[in-house]
């Protein structure tokens, strides 16, 4: 089967830059300073107050796969890196590549897909006015999308649910995190001009996604 794991990194914009009518709706029930702060520092989580600066492809088959990010300074040219292919571009270029690729794979794996990557893409999609290749919020039962947290939650039998890294701690699969990159630190990487290394921490996600897709196929996943 053709399938594809893909991923995103997001940058938040600053809140000074918000128009007044934005700031006042996101603090209204803000009550403390914390809260406020709070607040301010989770903007690039959602697609009004931030953009797509990394979408991260890779075929779990083969190993290859590709990485598309914004970078503040002139265009890279297009490079390789352990099979994995990096290009630049505007968050509309990229995302425009982004649905040329996965409207040719039958099934697209994601770790937070449904929660986070899919709808992040298709707001920002809109926002550009590009046209979905294809449905990114199936049924949450259908296997055209596998999410491995909704999978290893038990879609949702199991109430704690676990991120990436700690997956991958429990199995001993290599994390991106280990190289010194959170998610929290990609928006300070991205403001001091670092933005391969955040592309870099996407292709490094996309690897433990597929070693860690695998071990569910194998291990957890009951096939008669």
């Amino acid at each position: 089967m053709s399938r594809i794991i893909f991923d995103i990194e997001t940058f938040g914009r600053d809140f000074d830059s918000l128009d007044a009518a934005t700031q006042e709706y996101l603090l209204r029930y803000a009550e403390t300073e914390s809260e406020q702060e709070e607040i301010k520092d989770r903007l690039s989580l959602h697609p009004q107050t931030a953009e797509i600066i990394a979408i991260g492809l890779l075929d779990p088959g083969t190993g290859k796969g590709s990485v598309f990010f914004q970078t503040s300074g002139d265009p890279l040219l297009p490079f390789e890196e352990e099979n994995i292919r990096f290009e630049t571009g505007t968050e509309k270029e990229i995302i425009g590549k982004f649905w040329r690729i996965i409207k040719d794979h039958k099934q697209f794996v994601t770790f937070n897909g449904r929660s986070f990557d899919c709808p992040f893409l298709m707001i920002r999609s809109a926002v550009h006015r590009i046209q979905p290749s294809r449905d990114l919020m199936p049924n949450r039962y259908h296997e055209v999308h596998i999410d491995l947290l909704d999978q290893l939650s038990f879609l949702g039998a199991s109430r704690r649910k676990f991120s990436l890294d700690m997956w991958c701690r429990t199995f001993g699969i290599k994390s991106p995190k280990e190289e010194g990159i959170t998610g929290y630190e990609v928006r300070d990487l991205y403001k001091s001009g670092k933005h391969i290394d955040i592309a870099r921490y996407c292709a490094g996600d996309l690897r433990a996604t597929s070693e860690l897709l695998s071990i569910w196929e194998k291990y957890i996943r009951y096939s008669p």
